[in-house]
């Protein structure tokens, strides 16, 4: 069984790509895959490796400046979820484009998944998904309000045109693991918003921690990585992911006409070209071949 660990922090690194090579050392020599950005405000990603070359791995990260209070959700899969392991540099852990925002100079009131349910019940609460659209298509918290955002960038230019809707309310908001409500949480504060709340851990935590006769979230949660979509005790799943657009696609999709393998889904049948479809055909025909024969292969890239 491989272990998945989903993990984030915010941190001042004075020197990112320092922590660059030792850290992508230190994974490929563990046997560990996935995703990790780097930035001046700290660390964001997602891994999967055996339990002990994650353990060696977050032990490392803990080691990193101001990062002894990492905290991690870990969840298991039966096969290795990620082609690649990749460290890389970036602006911002998670793009916001709002540079003055900083989840380290304060955020809004962390709420734990257990009490979660009695706050987004309160009338006068006003319950945000700050995730992209695709990922709410399969499953949100019932009642919460969907920005219908393409990218976290968007955020802002949409709270700016619904703000006024939100006169006198409280505000909870989530996201799939906490990241985003971090900055979404700093930014509202600093537009004036004097009640913001946020759940702790993510709908992730959620997941794990509320049993599902009590909870209130409905669908599927969307994950970065193969196994594509989460239930209760983040059990993999019934959603499969479209190696052309990434979107999720449902059992139903798979049995739409539109719908090839590595190829294209009904979301994005209109969306590329005819040279595309040809490269996109020649990659599925490349990932077949090597399962067939016992050999891995890198696939689509994550992201």
């Amino acid at each position: 069984m491989i272990t998945v660990a989903a993990l984030y922090h915010f941190s001042r690194f004075a020197d990112p790509a320092a922590l660059r090579a030792p850290l992508a050392e230190l994974c490929a020599a563990q046997g560990v895959r996935g995703t990790l950005l780097l930035a001046g405000e700290g660390i964001n990603g997602t891994i999967a490796g055996p339990r002990a070359g994650i353990a060696a791995v977050l032990a490392h990260i803990r080691a990193l400046p101001g990062c002894a209070g990492l905290e991690w959700k870990e969840s298991a899969a039966r096969e290795m979820p990620f082609g690649r392991m990749k460290v890389r540099l970036k602006r911002e852990i998670v793009t916001m484009g709002q540079l003055q925002v900083d989840p380290l100079a304060g955020t809004g009131t962390y709420v734990d998944p257990a009490d979660w349910n009695a706050l987004i019940a309160a009338p006068d609460v006003a319950v945000i998904d700050t995730r992209n659209e695709y990922e709410v298509a399969i499953g949100s918290f019932e009642g919460a309000i969907d920005p219908e955002t393409s990218s976290f960038r968007d955020f802002p230019a949409w709270w700016e045109a619904n703000r006024d809707r939100f006169h006198n309310t409280r505000i909870a908001m989530f996201c799939t693991g906490g990241i985003r409500c971090e900055k979404a949480t700093n930014y509202l504060i600093g537009q004036g918003v004097e009640e913001v709340f946020h759940l702790r851990g993510g709908i992730l935590k959620y997941l794990e921690d509320v049993p599902e006769e009590q909870s209130l979230w409905r669908g599927e949660c969307f994950v970065f990585d193969q196994r594509v979509s989460v239930g209760h005790g983040l059990v993999p799943g019934d959603y499969r992911s479209c190696h052309a657009c990434r979107r999720p696609v449902s059992p139903a999709d798979r049995s739409h006409p539109d719908y090839e393998a590595g190829v294209q889904c009904p979301a994005c049948v209109g969306e590329y070209s005819p040279a595309d479809r040809a490269r996109f055909r020649e990659r599925q025909r490349q990932m077949t071949r090597a399962a067939r024969v016992g050999r891995s292969h890198l696939g689509p890239a994550e992201g």
